[in-house]
């Protein structure tokens, strides 16, 4: 299959960025300041990001449309508010996670943001629980980028007035030169920030704006390190089809009475783990000293037997050190457990420790 590119290629290119494929796109890993700086500059000032790859998916309905969604994604959609976004799953019938993603209330329905590798067959998936009563459609002329940092507010409000009014997991329509595009106030790095959806042909413009009144562009891999540092999942990674919401440690994303009352795919399951029937758990780990724990390094109890795995690891330029999370036998998973890491062969201290690493900063 050809790797796809988004419409913010060129402009990548003529930036100097570096690239690899990711999810079936040729994305930039990285720009000229490289990784570390441009995590320290969206912590700091504000950073720009193309996650054009994502599904933008919108199913357009009323209570019957809410009815039925809530049999796959286990939120409250009825009380959702209008232009209010949640964070939820596409759930399977063992209560695995097929997709973690965004669900927005708008005018007509919701709108969806999907994991770029998973979002042709989420809409198969949505397409088949829905069947033919409701209109669905996975915009390809749509782009979405992404400026975060305690900067972003400032920059953003200077070209469109009102943006800064949005409280977080919030958005709406605005106007900007005479085109239609939706904004939320949300992001993936811990920082205060905004998505923003608008046409493939005016994302480019756009962006050159956002550059020149002070954001910096910012790749794939201080996009992971952020994400990391502050405690969130990356799919395919920390969760995929045969982790459940309460392994990862991703309970308060199901609705308290969605959790009460079930209605969903892998309703059964998922109670189980919530009664307490739970074998493993997602964790943070802080290793000791400079190593980097990989995705797939083996964690160990201090007696040398194997209770987990690691799913991502890195260094963290904001806390300055290496970072981690991965799942661990249940009795393994509190806080300030001792536990070791094989890395090449030896063996390391760690801990447990509860997430995030970095503190969000988030606009309430």
């Amino acid at each position: 299959m050809e790797i796809q590119k988004t419409a913010l290629y060129e402009y990548h290119k003529n930036l100097g960025a570096k690239f690899v494929p990711f999810a079936g796109y040729q994305m930039p890993v990285q720009y000229t300041a490289g990784i570390i700086e441009e995590h320290k500059l969206t912590r700091s000032k504000a950073g720009l990001f193309d996650v054009s790859h994502m599904g933008q998916l919108f199913a357009e309905g009323g209570s019957e449309l809410s009815i039925e969604l809530e049999k796959i994604i286990p939120i409250d959609l009825k009380k959702i508010n209008l232009n209010q976004s949640k964070y939820s799953f596409l759930i399977n019938d063992t209560g695995g996670i097929y997709d973690d993603l965004i669900v927005t209330k708008v005018k007509k329905g919701f709108s969806i943001i999907l994991n770029a590798a998973r979002k042709e067959n989420d809409y198969k998936i949505i397409k088949k629980a829905l069947g033919d009563k409701f209109k669905l459609k996975l915009y390809k002329e749509l782009s979405l980028i992404a400026l975060q940092g305690p900067k972003a507010e400032e920059i953003l409000e200077n070209l469109i007035k009102g943006v800064s009014l949005l409280k977080f997991m919030n958005g709406n329509s605005f106007s900007y030169n005479g085109n239609e595009i939706y904004i939320t106030r949300s992001g993936y790095t811990g920082e205060d920030g905004f998505e923003i959806s608008l046409s493939n042909k005016i994302v480019e413009s756009f962006a050159k704006i956002l550059l020149s009144k002070g954001a910096q562009p910012i790749g794939l891999g201080a996009r992971d390190t952020l994400r990391l540092e502050a405690g969130l999942c990356l799919y395919g990674h920390d969760i995929n089809e045969t982790t459940t919401p309460i392994e990862a440690n991703l309970k308060w994303a199901i609705s308290k009475r969605r959790r009460e009352e079930g209605g969903f795919l892998g309703y059964k399951i998922i109670k189980s783990n919530i009664n307490g029937h739970l074998s493993r758990l997602r964790v943070g780990i802080k290793p000791s000293g400079k190593i980097i724990a990989r995705e797939g390094t083996k964690i160990f109890s201090l007696d040398e037997n194997v209770i987990g795995l690691i799913t991502s690891g890195t260094f963290g330029p904001s806390v300055n050190g290496s970072i981690a999370m991965g799942y661990v036998k249940y009795d393994f998973a509190k806080p300030g457990t001792n536990i070791l890491l094989e890395v090449r062969g030896k063996k390391y201290q760690a801990s447990v420790i509860k997430l995030p690493f970095y503190k969000k900063k988030y606009v309430r």
